[in-house]
């Protein structure tokens, strides 16, 4: 039996509630808790009433619901690229390895609103025409993985899952996966590679696993958050889910917002909301100091200086314009105390030690970015060490099988664009400017003296 976690929220009346609409609740991770809101009534009426597939995915693009798990593909696009015709075998799979730094969205699904998912991935099995589904979940989250396994067998208890649902010819059955912790299997074809038992490494593509996925067969793969917002989609409308955002960012986020703040934590606002108000949400820089630098979708996003994120709005075009990516939403904030040589030291050190190794670029590209950084903060640095990491990082990108190479690549390129001061200070003092409490203001004062 799982101990489940007490319910932390921060400012659940300024958040709009979708995807973790029953953690209001006493015991928000229960079938009874799920039913009473309204749980499972889409399943039961799409199977019942025998709803076209096109019908669903039909309502599924209008929502302008795209991937949560990063990519921001489009769900209805992707939902059609599946085979409507296949007599074999098909599945369905449920991204729940979220192994970034500063990521932590999925599994608060899992842990209080197990039974949302299983809904929405039921529902997409209908569409689909799959049989069986996977929920991979990551390594490190065990005790949530038990809450979603009892989540499971509830459902099937319920009838929720299993043969002939609701007396018709439909069945679909779900199975809980635990992953091994390794960030490389958050790539959806490493993520089927792994669940067919073999080593977690990205395959080429095409064929996509629409075409070839889980066992050779056709499989659609999307991130937690996004099968978890189907049965609000399909209860309230697409219209609907759209204007809860902006255009072309319909529905709600969950940002994952750690780092210099009063109130870490998971908070569930609308697409599109400014970053300012959702800054104060989560009680502001802690110690009442200035905000620095922030990273807004997870540590292969391009770092984004407070000039420019202060008058950033949070979907996918507010931050493409803004110079950055919606990513994850997964938000870690930075004061002024922070070091950011020190800070990519650790983020290239991660990527470095995530590199499943099978593409060259990446594997000794992020050996070299590592140990550049390292070279510089050990006080070793010299002034062509930034055009070497640059270009290091030019032939990672764009050159590696999946996207962990130019994941890589991203915050050395963005982090030297926008705090070059920094890392020339430290090549030319062996020391950090922030330890040494001199400003960009002040290096620039004196710049202009000498």
């Amino acid at each position: 039996m799982a101990t489940h976690k007490p319910v932390i929220a921060h400012n659940l009346d300024k958040q709009t509630l979708v995807t973790l609409r029953t953690i209001k609740e006493p015991q928000p991770h229960t079938l009874d808790t799920y039913v009473k809101l309204g749980g499972y009534a889409q399943l039961k009426r799409i199977v019942t009433e025998k709803v076209k597939a096109t019908d669903i995915i039909t309502q599924v693009k209008l929502s302008n619901l795209r991937g949560r798990g990063g990519a921001g593909f489009p769900t209805g696009l992707k939902w059609s690229f599946m085979p409507r015709y296949y007599d074999g075998t098909k599945y369905l799979v449920c991204n729940t390895d979220e192994g970034e730094p500063g990521t932590f969205k999925d599994r608060d699904i899992i842990r209080y609103n197990p039974h949302q998912l299983i809904e929405g991935m039921a529902i997409a099995a209908y569409t689909l025409g799959a049989r069986v589904g996977y929920n991979y979940i990551h390594g490190e989250i065990w005790e949530d993985y038990e809450v979603f396994e009892e989540a499971l067998a509830e459902a099937r208890k319920a009838g929720f899952l299993g043969e002939n649902l609701f007396g018709t010819n439909f069945s679909f059955d779900l199975h809980a996966v635990h992953g091994y912790g390794a960030y490389i299997c958050g790539e959806e074809t490493a993520l089927i590679e792994s669940i067919e038992g073999k080593k977690g490494q990205p395959r080429f593509k095409p064929p996509f696993p629409a075409s070839y996925g889980v066992f050779g067969k056709p499989t659609n793969v999307n991130n937690t958050e996004s099968y978890a917002s189907i049965p609000w989609i399909l209860e309230h409308g697409g219209l609907a889910f759209q204007e809860l955002g902006v255009p072309n960012s319909g529905g709600t986020k969950i940002f994952s917002v750690s780092g210099h703040i009063e109130k870490p934590g998971n908070y569930e606002v609308r697409m599109g909301m400014p970053f300012t108000e959702l800054l104060e949400m989560v009680g502001g820089i802690w110690k009442g100091r200035k905000l620095k630098a922030v990273i807004p979708g997870g540590p292969s996003t391009a770092v984004m200086p407070a000039s420019a994120i202060l008058g950033a709005t949070l979907d996918y075009d507010g931050l493409s314009k803004a110079g950055s990516s919606l990513g994850a939403g997964s938000m870690i904030i930075m004061d002024e105390t922070t070091c950011m040589v020190k800070t990519l030291k650790r983020l290239s050190y991660f990527f470095f030690e995530e590199s499943c190794g099978q593409c060259t670029p990446c594997r000794e590209g992020t050996g070299w970015l590592y140990r550049v950084i390292n070279r510089i903060t050990n006080g070793q640095g010299r002034m062509e060490d930034l055009d070497l990491l640059t270009d290091v990082s030019g032939n990672i990108s764009g050159r590696t099988i999946c996207a962990l190479g130019d994941a890589a690549a991203t915050p050395v390129l963005s982090f030297i664009k926008h705090f070059r001061p920094e890392f020339e200070y430290y090549i030319l003092h062996g020391r950090s400017m922030v330890e040494d409490g001199v400003t960009a203001d002040s290096l620039q004062k004196e710049t202009v003296e000498a």
